[in-house]
């Protein structure tokens, strides 16, 4: 029954992270008047652990109180209130020494959110004492009503309080604050102090002004900082191609998924249900879901695009676009065929078409019709190119494509099927090319093709064009270097190089190559450039030499022709390369970041999705070393497999977390918790009477340890992968304040009712209980002494630290559980007196 309830528990909670990672987007203006948009968190983040975070941790101690009293005629039981102060006394020691003992060796946790934690640990033994007062004081044996609403409207109160010190409301308001971006994702953390910025700073939010005064607008301001995540993933994922060279990218990216993963920080309910899947043979969720995901980035690379005429053939030029010297005599251009059946004959008409260039004087117009037959993919067309000796600019002149027909196989070769609504074949692009003729009478002008380009960091070598224009006559050299710009030359972002260019006759193109240096940064723009020098012939025709030589008339006008055919430089002699982040580095680092929402780990969308876990056995493997390799379930595996796979076919029958974002499975898991419970409540009774053991030392000894063994195996596992000791100790305490608020006040509350509407008064005997709620209330200050005792530098954090130290407190703790034990099962026989 206790594996039952901790596998919908698992449910309960996987619904509650579902609920309270719920995010909206807003738009934030800084000073500068820069506006950006980003998501936060709707559930502040200390609420959401001290109502539905542990609602969903003591809902079966919660539940069995409530189902107790309304089983029993809404008379007071000793199972349900004994069951709440044992698994209190439970989590204060056993949980808190475990956690204590199990840091690696030189390493400390502290807690890092420390107010909440004054506020939470406060609550949690004003809970204690409270329900003393009530039990012995005010009406000794008696509850009335207003003790019940009292201690249930405490459950509020307490709430509040703590979002106050998370907020640093109230007084906190009138101390300077400062802002600084944290070091885990979707933070901006205030600060106390001097403030760092002038006095009117101001930083507006959803039309909500925010300053740094101490004004506050009463929202919730922990944005996420998506830039210092993004710079952590592309750290991470640039880490792993150095460590792991020969792995493929999907495999990068599922080491990289699971490490962000875990070095995110996490909720109580995350580690609730790691514990609980770990504990029941359904393995680790963090490197199930990193492989998953890699398979289905994996699947969807694989998938192709299917265009809706992939059953027509597309009849186009490949390329777009030709160039060739003004003496070459004819130009080739190429026609393809491509999809549809190319057991079909198809044809298609062409026609040449004047642009700068002329037919006649330029080229030679044509026009006719290219056949396809069955299996030709490929066509080739020619048009002459007229040479002469008069110096001109570059000209062009295009060629189109038009009436594609299929010709019908039992027509005759006149007769020609003309296409319709479901054509087989049709025109695709580009269905004009462009013929560029360039002169050969000049020695040429030499350009980049453009002003500036692009390109990624990941590129390796860039190879930029260097094109000779208006002619081509002659050996020229071209001399060229590289200079810095943003980006550092001699290695650093780019190699430096320099040289010459040396164009043939009749040669229109040269490419430069540079080395550009990968160095996998997310956010990235720099720039240097590529310089083009005055060129010259290689054999110089004419020289300047000679002084003042007097020449003819026939040489001055030679000279003046040779002259006027002088290499020379163009328009875009210096180009600017800009070298930006690596688009595929980039991707990969946004597709890892939308992966990185933990309840997307630990939800459903679906009913299949659920079975299939269901009966599923997995590795619990927690070695972080490999996470890429699958490795096969161990015999534990199995064993808690079998074990457990009624409840978890059982409970996959619950909606999937997806359904109304996750309240569906809230609701349907907490009934059912209720109702399991009741059935705990009945067995745990017989049980004692079978072994002779009385309800109240059944409750603090069996059933407390029963409902607390998952929490237990939750904070183990986040004391020792969460850098705070938020998540292992300070759910602890709330969790211990929650149980009486709720447990003792709904129950009791909807007791005293009852019987002040039969004209009656609940009752209830303080003797065991009393005793019981005596004893935590003076070990938990003790507990509670120790950890703040802890942190002092000697020591360092409430958790872990110097061998010595930390075998002493947990031993401490240990011991304080076992007498808690031993003295309330003494005063439940009577071998202590009570009260």
């Amino acid at each position: 029954m206790f594996l039952g309830v901790s596998i919908i528990a698992d449910r309960f909670m996987a619904s509650i992270e579902v609920i309270t990672s719920q995010e909206r987007q807003i738009t934030i203006k800084k000073p500068n008047g820069e506006k950006i948009t980003t998501t936060v968190r709707i559930w502040n983040e200390t609420v959401s652990n001290l109502t539905l975070m542990a609602l969903g941790s003591s809902a079966p101690e919660i539940l069995l109180s409530v189902v107790e009293v309304c089983g029993h005629n809404f008379n007071a039981g000793q199972l349900g209130p004994n069951t709440i102060v044992g698994s209190a006394a439970f989590n204060m020691f056993v949980i808190i020494g475990l956690c204590v003992s199990v840091i690696p060796e030189g390493e400390t946790r502290k807690v890092k959110h420390l107010r909440v934690f004054f506020v939470t640990a406060t609550w949690s033994v004003f809970a204690y004492i409270w329900l003393y007062l009530i039990l012995a004081v005010f009406s000794p044996g008696v509850v009335e009503i207003w003790e019940g609403l009292v201690t249930l409207f405490f459950f509020p109160i307490c709430v509040g309080f703590a979002y106050v010190a998370d907020r640093r409301l109230l007084f906190y308001k009138y101390m300077h604050k400062r802002y600084r971006a944290g070091k885990h994702k979707g933070m901006i953390i205030e600060t106390e102090g001097e403030p760092e910025l002038p006095s009117k700073v101001d930083i507006e939010m959803d039309g909500k002004m925010l300053n740094s005064d101490g004004g506050d607008t009463g929202f919730d301001f922990k944005e996420l900082d998506e830039e210092e995540a993004r710079r952590e993933v592309a750290r991470i994922l640039k880490e792993l191609k150095q460590k792991h060279p020969e792995k493929e990218m999907e495999q990068l990216m599922e080491l990289a998924n699971y490490q962000v993963l875990s070095q995110q920080q996490k909720s109580r309910a995350f580690y609730r249900c790691q514990a609980t899947r770990i504990m029941t043979g359904a393995g680790n969720i963090l490197k199930k879901h990193a492989a998953d995901q890699a398979k289905r980035a994996t699947q969807h690379d694989i998938c192709s695009e299917v265009s809706v005429n992939d059953f027509s053939s597309k009849v186009f030029f490949d390329p777009g676009t030709y160039q060739c010297l003004e003496n070459c005599g004819t130009v080739a251009l190429n026609v393809v065929r491509h999809g549809g059946a190319l057991t079909s004959t198809v044809s298609v008409d062409y026609r040449t078409e004047d642009g700068t260039a002329n037919a006649g004087s330029d080229y030679q117009f044509t026009e006719g019709t290219i056949v396809f037959k069955p299996g030709e993919t490929e066509k080739e067309l020619r048009i002459d190119i007229t040479d002469d000796d008069i110096f001109e600019e570059d000209e062009h002149f295009l060629v189109h494509l038009s009436n594609v027909t299929v010709i019908s196989q039992g027509a005759g070769s006149d007769e020609r099927e003309a296409n319709h609504v479901d054509a087989l074949a049709s025109l695709g692009l580009p269905c004009s090319a462009t013929v560029t003729i360039f002169d050969d009478d000049h020695a040429g002008i030499f350009t980049f093709e453009e002003p500036a380009v692009t390109v990624s960091e990941s590129v390796g070598v860039i190879e930029v064009k260097v094109i000779r224009t208006s002619g081509a006559r002659g050996v020229v050299m071209v001399p060229y270097k590289t200079m810095q710009g943003t980006a550092k030359g001699g290695g650093e972002d780019f190699e430096d190089t320099h040289g010459v260019l040396e164009f043939e006759n009749d040669e229109i193109l040269k490419t430069i190559a540079v080395r550009v240096i990968d160095h996998d940064e997310y956010d990235k723009q720099a720039n240097f450039y590529i310089e083009l020098q005055e060129p010259c012939w290689n054999q110089r025709r004419w020289t300047d030499e000679g002084g003042e030589e007097v020449l003819t008339k026939k040489e001055e006008e030679e000279r003046r022709i040779a002259e006027m055919g002088r290499p020379m430089l163009g328009e875009h002699i210096k180009l600017e390369v800009v070298i930006e982040e690596s688009y595929e580095f980039k991707s990969t680092v946004d597709k890892l970041l939308k992966k990185t929402n933990l309840a997307l780990v630990i939800g459903t969308n679906s009913w299949r999705e659920q079975f299939v876990e269901a009966i599923t056995v997995s590795s619990c493997d927690d070695d972080d070393d490999e996470c890429g390799e699958e490795k096969l379930p161990s015999c534990f595996d199995y064993v808690m497999h079998f074990l457990t796979v009624f409840w978890k076919i059982l409970f996959a029958l619950v909606p999937p977390t997806d359904y109304f974002n996750g309240w569906a499975c809230f609701v349907v898991s907490i009934s059912v918790i209720g109702i399991l419970t009741a059935f705990i409540g009945d067995l745990a009774s017989h049980f004692g009477c079978t072994v002779g053991l009385k309800d109240s030392v059944t409750a603090v000894v069996f059933v407390a340890l029963g409902t607390s063994v998952p929490d237990t195996f939750a904070s183990k596992v986040s004391a020792t992968q969460d850098q705070y000791a938020d998540a292992s100790i300070g759910n602890v305490t709330g969790s211990n304040a929650v149980n009486v608020f709720l447990g003792i006040g709904v129950a009791w509350s909807i007791a005293a009712v009852y019987h002040y509407s039969k004209g009656e008064e609940f009752k209830v005997d303080p003797g065991t209980l009393a005793f019981s709620v005596t004893l935590f209330t003076i070990f938990a200050f003790i507990c509670i002494a120790v950890l703040i005792y802890r942190r002092r530098p000697e020591i360092g954090g409430e958790l872990g630290g110097p061998r010595v130290p930390k075998i002493l407190t947990t031993c401490l703790f240990f011991s304080l559980w076992l007498m808690y034990i031993v003295f309330s099962s003494l005063e439940a026989y009577c071998h202590v007196k009570g009260f």
